[in-house]
């Protein structure tokens, strides 16, 4: 009988404990990550993928970002085709009108009316660069130059930039954009004179490379006659027409220095002197030192034009004629302004005028409704609709590979 209850005693106490062991919380080894399906090459299954050993797992929700194409390329192109441009809008007084909405102004491309998409209108600092004629040609006007530079540098605010960059047959940058006036004056004052006028070369430099590095709203100043005569690599027409693919605005300041005796860094004829001589004939070229040597040497300045050798281009009144137009071109494609420096009757208020227009632009953009092919040329005409207005933007572009550019951002 005691065995028996021995016997009993003990099966109760191993029960006892079985069950309070399976009672407990089950400790378990962390699991090895799950693999996931199409994780392997002979995987060819496109539906999204599903965690193994995870019956439950459901279909993931649709989200904003896009999927895969179909193709299995994980690039998804976006095209988008608009067109910005930078607009001033002047009263008869050329000063800026504030205050416009999007719905004042009307765009049409090549007569048809457009929808505008894209519009912005606020105070913004600017970027400009000052391109300065350092040729001959503008030897007897170069203070006058250097006034107008340091002028245009007087209506600069702390957040304004300005690069220099003067050129005779060759383009030097004097410096990079600062909003340090001193060291402005310094780079406009120190610009030495050389020899000939790259004005298409300094010009296609300023649009292909510098330009091209500053963000934000930009816009060149440029101070010359106008009359190219060493220009090698670029034309009048390659600069035309590249100044409408760059979202810049282009302010030429003309000098005529025809009656000064030149032509636009051409040479003159006759002899005597230290002159260098260039190319063929008896022409030859002077920088500054050449022109004072004649002057103190009681030597008389020769017509314009060169000696019967021709020294060079420029001279006669077709090519300032030519200078002109071209400076008038350069405004008109971009969406600028000219000015004649001598017949503008007050500069300071020339140039306030310029950095209001830069500082508070509108921007306007579109998406065209005929894309058109590349290399085709569009017309643009900006518009708005309030009286006794003028406006001041491209009037042209070419159709590129890529058009989207959001000018002034």
């Amino acid at each position: 009988m005691k065995k028996v209850a021995f016997a009993l005693f003990c099966f109760g106490v191993a029960s006892s404990f079985a069950f309070g062991q399976a009672t407990r919380p089950r400790i378990a080894s962390t699991p090895a990550p799950p693999v996931i399906q199409g994780d392997t090459p002979a995987k060819t299954d496109r539906r999204p993928p599903v965690l193994l050993g995870d019956p439950s797992a459901k279909r993931p929700a649709p989200t904003s970002t896009p999927e895969k194409t179909d193709d299995g390329d994980d690039v998804i192109k976006i095209e988008t085709n608009l067109i910005t441009m930078p607009v001033s809008v002047l009263d008869r007084d050329g000063r800026f009108v504030s205050g416009l909405q999007q719905n004042d102004f009307r765009i049409f491309e090549n007569g048809i009316e457009q929808k505008v998409d894209y519009f912005q209108s606020v105070e913004q600092p600017f970027t400009v660069i000052l391109m300065i004629d350092v040729s001959p040609s503008t030897a007897f006007q170069i203070e006058e130059i250097h006034a107008a530079a340091n002028t245009f540098i007087n209506q600069l605010r702390p957040t304004d930039r300005v690069m220099v960059i003067a050129f005779d047959d060759t383009v030097q940058v004097l410096c990079r954009p600062t909003s340090d006036k001193r060291a402005l004056r310094m780079a406009i004052n120190g610009a030495q004179f050389g020899d000939g006028t790259s004005l298409y070369e300094a010009v296609d430099q300023v649009l292909s490379r510098e330009l091209r590095q500053i963000e934000g709203r930009k816009a060149v100043v440029l101070f010359t006659d106008g009359v190219d005569t060493t220009s090698r690599r670029a034309t009048y027409q390659s600069t035309v027409a590249d100044v409408e693919e760059v979202d810049a605005l282009f302010y030429p300041i003309r000098y005529n220095t025809q009656r000064d005796g030149f032509g636009g860094g051409g040479g003159w004829g006759g002899g005597g002197g230290n002159r260098k001589r260039r190319g063929g004939g008896g022409g030859g070229n002077g920088n500054l030192g050449d022109i004072l040597a004649i002057i103190l040497g009681g030597g008389g300045l020769p017509p314009a034009g060169g000696g019967s050798g021709g020294g060079g281009r420029g001279g006669n009144s077709n090519e300032y004629e030519t200078g002109r137009k071209y400076l008038e071109t350069l405004a008109q494609n971009s969406g600028g302004r000219s000015f004649e420096a001598e017949s503008t009757y007050n500069l300071d208020a020339a140039f306030a005028g310029i950095a209001e227009e830069l500082r508070r632009q509108y921007s306007l953009g579109y998406y065209p409704e005929n894309v058109g092919a590349v290399g085709d040329r569009k017309q643009i005409k900006v518009r708005v609709m309030r009286p006794s207005l003028v406006v001041r933007a491209k009037t042209s572009y070419i159709v590129g590979q890529n058009n989207n550019k959001i000018a002034g951002t």
